[in-house]
């Protein structure tokens, strides 16, 4: 804590609305207790009032600022006992101190009301403005004797606050009519804070000049250090209790296990129209398993134990027998359910199981019989208490998840391994046009059509017969198609006429007979296959092909600057991976309802998905909860350093409660990615990031997600020389797809994966998998147009801030800075070879000097950078127009979206442009340290090596090593350019 200023935190308390009435007349009378760092403040009461307006300001002192971040203000409202006959609790807030402002930056911001149990009725929201005060010590002194009685007549109440919860309790027992648990239900831990400030909520102006934007970053940036009281590092994690069971980036959730496998019967007796369950029933809690006729269930449920209000259990057998009904003479049957029997067990004494121990055996237990029943019937179960780490959790019915729901069940899904597929049509001979006319005769057109499942593409056209055209048209032209494993079973290939559009006959070339290669050395064979026409034109002629799996290339499936995978598609060139990325998806807070529940009250039932590589991971989804915790931990392996983890949030919509009710669309509730060339190795991330959904209103704050990351690697070695090496696997360099063709391509495999994925179970729906892959980049956008200008004038303007400089320094505005400019440049002529050294020394020092204020935060989606804030109605409405337009006039219709196709080139122009220099920045301001650190050595040994070497002998040597033979030239990218592109850009921090 720094001596030379105090700290004091600053809480109004504005108003709140749409409190829950708990006086017995309708009304409520709320005063507000806050508490702070041990201290405890109050308001005044509102009599009578669900919206009471109370413009209270208090404070707290703040012992530590450093470590301020860390606390948790903890805001309660209650029903004043002096006037309403009792005191009752109408709501609570947390709020962590990372999103603690400074005054002058304060807004108003309203806080849902949340539980203090499961069985709490509560509802409305509180405003609040929190900033903290930073002053002198001299100035602060007197208020701090000011505070200390304060902080100890809130200790002095503790015994009264015990009392009053205890009588609270009490009257909500009585007015909820059931057993009141004051557990808090929000499990986010305390003094687990973010190890760095959540992005900023408030959009600003775009972006003009990159300079004003890093300024402002650094303001607002917290920097990331080992604190002894809070934040998450290695030294820690290694310590930590064994209860954790291998999930160390998240917090471990407790759950009651109970695992059902069967019942047995000692008596003879048999009914094959009755079926058996087993009931288990924890205080207010009830569950049942399915009914089964021979007694065999092997089930096993997770009960979250803060959610559990009795410490028995209670597991009973029962039997269901349809019976006829004899008072009417319609065969109508009523099912008649007898209790067999009944076990308890103290959950007090339940064994705590932690992997990698044995899972426990289940045993036979007796139930003691109700007394009309026979004796003799045996259960076997088994109970312990363990964590999410379990084995036997992602099989479990999970009460926080609803249940056995397939829709509501995480799940780790694969995409579908892609192929390039390349089909080289060469020629035709023997064509049998049909109608007895020679080929020479007719002077027809034909092309080459070929299909493989959905995708179709065509030759050029080429002629036959007549005075131009060839009997036997050739075309040696390529068709790349995207094969997914397990492959279509045929490729059709046909011939067709232009002028007539009748197919002249087809081929069936099986997919599973092609040859594989993996560069471009081996030629692969070409085949003559028979052309098939009609039923009386058995034979059309033939065709000669050439086809070949392309294992050498990647299938793009995403788009490019957010790749998560650039592996080729043959495993034989497939490298070991250079690291491990552990992500831990820890919760999220203050989410907006997505839909309403039976039509009264909002509600969110969210879910998140993981993407890197090939492997996306999917958490359960929590019902019903706006602070869901998932406290889940997922694994990849790494093969290049300069790839992006995409995380996204989505309500359920295909969960439905209502047997019969036709599921709806996942909605979207916002979006992180998270590049891994940005994250130190070995070190551990703990972020709240905001989410952010564009709509046509404009852009909407969903809530945050606490995300734990984690990338680590072994051999330092391996990750260096990962910079140097291509990006994209040989064959792109060697025989590059065209753009167009690679952006067509790019589309086709997006398809392929989203229709794969929606055939899973639970299904991974197409609105899930096509914003996780951002399959509508390439639409036009004047938002994403004017975002990518705006990255342009970033870059061109360091070109501008250097003229005015020089003019600066001819002006003689600062006379020191143009003398010493005066003697840099009388240096500079008189001894030119210190030109090059000089400057690689001046980038060394200014680079090191650079690294203490490097960013220390996860970079995420920015929402200024995005121009989400500076677009009118009118243009959202056309980035969300359909395409093609909506528009009635099918002459405008064509036109607008000609219009559109041509400017959406034109921002991938921009964004292309951008990125460039965007890259040259990364390498001087520590975006990738990595990359910076190893221009860092470059520039040392640059000086070096220049300064012994004369400056003519360098140019000379360059000159011709750049105008050396072609045969000495190499087909891949030299090593300078290789790093280069590797740089990281903004492009993928802007939000689509």
């Amino acid at each position: 804590m720094s001596e030379s200023f105090s700290r004091k935190l600053v809480v109004e308390i504005c108003n709140a609305r749409n409190l829950m009435p708990k006086d017995g007349q309708g009304t409520a009378s709320a005063y507000v207790l806050v508490d702070f760092d041990g201290q405890r403040r109050r308001t005044k009461t509102k009599f009578r009032d669900l919206n009471p307006q109370w413009d209270e300001k208090l404070e707290f002192l703040v012992h530590d600022p450093d470590s301020m971040v860390s606390e948790t203000l903890e805001v309660n409202v209650y029903n004043d006992k002096k006037t309403g006959k009792r005191s009752t609790f109408l709501g609570k807030v947390k709020i962590s101190g990372t999103t603690f402002t400074k005054i002058g930056s304060e807004t108003l911001v309203y806080y849902p009301l949340e539980k203090r149990s499961v069985f709490s009725q509560i509802k409305g929201e509180i405003g609040l403005k929190i900033c903290f005060i930073d002053e002198d010590l001299p100035a602060v002194a007197p208020d701090l004797k000011s505070e200390t009685p304060a902080d100890d007549a809130g200790a002095s109440k503790e015994e009264e606050k015990k009392e009053e919860k205890t009588e609270e309790k009490k009257e909500e027992e009585k007015t909820e009519k059931s057993p009141e648990n004051p557990k808090p239900e929000d499990p986010t831990p305390e003094k687990d804070p973010a190890v760095a400030d959540p992005p900023q909520e408030v959009v600003e102006k775009p972006p003009i000049a990159a300079a004003g934007e890093q300024k402002q970053e650094k303001e607002k940036q917290i920097t990331i250090k080992s604190r002894p009281d809070s934040g998450i590092n290695d030294m820690e994690i290694r310590s930590r209790d064994r209860t954790s069971g291998g999930y160390e980036l998240v917090d471990s959730m407790m759950y009651l296990y109970v695992r059902v496998v069967k019942a047995q019967r000692t008596d003879t007796a048999t009914d094959t129209d009755s079926s058996v369950y087993a009931k288990l029933v924890i205080g207010t809690h009830s569950i049942r398993t399915r009914s089964v006729q021979y007694t065999d269930w092997d089930e096993v449920f997770a009960l979250l134990k803060e959610d559990l209000n009795s410490t028995a259990l209670e597991v009973s057998v029962w039997t269901e027998k349809k019976v006829k009904d004899t008072n009417t003479d319609t065969d109508t049957y009523t099912n008649v359910e007898t209790c067999t029997g009944t076990v308890s067990f103290d959950l007090q004494e339940a064994p705590k199981r932690v992997p990698p121990d044995s899972p426990l055996a289940p045993q036979w237990y007796t139930l003691e019989p109700l007394p009309e029943n026979s004796p003799g019937n045996d259960v076997m179960l088994a109970v312990w208490v363990g964590t999410q780490a379990d084995e036997a959790f992602q099989e479990a019915w999970q009460s926080d998840s609803g249940g056995f729901v397939v829709e509501t069940r995480a799940k780790a899904y694969l995409s579908p391994k892609l192929w390039y597929l390349r089909l080289t049509v060469i020629q035709t001979q023997d064509l049998q046009l049909g109608s007895g006319a020679e080929p020479k005769a007719r002077g027809a057109e034909l092309y080459v059509k070929a299909q493989l499942g959905a995708q179709v593409f065509k030759t050029a056209k080429c002629g036959i017969g007549g005075l131009s055209g060839s009997a036997n048209p050739a075309w040696n032209e390529d068709l790349v198609f995207v094969a997914a494993e397990p492959f279509e079973p045929f490729l059709v290939i046909g011939v067709e006429d232009v002028s007539s559009g009748q197919s002249i006959g087809q081929a069936k070339l099986q997919v599973s007979s092609i040859d594989k290669r993996t560069d471009n050395q081996t030629e692969p064979r070409s085949r003559w296959f028979n052309l098939v026409g009609d039923e009386s034109r058995p034979y059309a002629g033939r065709i000669h092909v050439r086809a070949c799996l392309e294992g050498g290339y990647h299938v793009l499936d995403e788009a490019a600057h957010v790749a998560s995978d650039v592996r080729a598609a043959s495993k034989q060139l497939s490298k070991p991976p250079i690291g491990s990325l552990e992500v831990g998806i820890r919760g999220a807070t203050n989410l907006l309802p997505m839909k309403t529940k039976d039509g009264t009250r909002g509600t969110t039932d969210a879910y998140v998905v993981a993407k890197y590589g090939p492997k996306w991971f999917r958490t359960r989804t929590l019902i019903d909860r706006f602070n869901p915790r998932w406290n889940e931990q997922y694994t990849w392996d790494v093969y290049d350093p300069c790839t992006v983890l995409t995380i996204g949030v989505f309500d359920n919509g295909r969960y439905k409660r209502d047997e019969g009710a036709k599921p709806g669309k996942d909605v979207r509730m916002g979006k992180v990615r998270i590049r891994l060339s940005t994250l130190d190795t070995n070190r551990v991330y703990v972020n709240l990031y905001s989410l952010m959904v564009l709509h046509p209103c404009g852009a909407r704050k969903i809530g945050e997600i606490e995300i734990a990351v984690r990338f680590s690697c072994s051999s330092w070695l391996n990750l260096i020389q990962a910079y140097t090496s291509p990006m994209l696997p040989r064959m792109h360099y060697v025989r590059p797809l065209g753009p167009a063709q690679q952006d067509i391509l790019r589309h086709i495999a997006m398809r392929i994966v989203t229709a794969r994925l929606a055939r899973s179970e639970p299904p991974l729906g197409h609105e899930v998998v096509q914003y996780m892959l951002d399959s509508d980049t390439h639409v036009w956008s004047m938002r994403r147009s004017k975002a990518n200008w705006f990255r342009v004038v970033g870059c061109l303007s360091r070109a501008v801030a250097l003229a005015r400089w020089l003019e600066g320094v001819r002006t003689w505005v600062h006379p020191s800075t143009t003398v010493l400019v005066h003697m840099l440049f009388i240096m500079v002529v008189l001894c030119p070879h210190l030109i090059l050294p000089t400057a690689f020394m001046y980038l060394f020092f200014i680079l090191v000097w650079r690294h203490h204020y490097r960013r220390r935060i996860i970079a995420n989606i920015d929402p200024r950078l995005s121009y989400v804030d500076a677009v009118g109605p009118d243009e959202l409405d056309e980035e969300f127009d359909t395409f093609p337009a909506s528009c009635a006039a099918e002459k405008l219709r064509t036109r607008y979206d000609r219009l559109r196709a041509l400017a959406g080139r034109a921002q991938t122009l921009l964004g292309d442009v951008a990125a460039q220099g965007e890259r040259v920045e990364a390498l001087l301001n520590w975006r990738d340290p990595r990359a910076t650190g190893i221009f860092v050595v470059f520039c040392l040994f640059a000086s070096l090596v220049f300064y012994a070497i004369p400056l003519k002998a360098f140019v000379l040597g360059f000159g011709f090593y750049y105008l050396r033979h072609p045969r000495f030239r190499d087909d891949m990218p030299s090593v300078p350019v290789n790093f280069f592109r590797r740089l990281p850009s903004l492009s993928d921090r802007i939000l689509y």
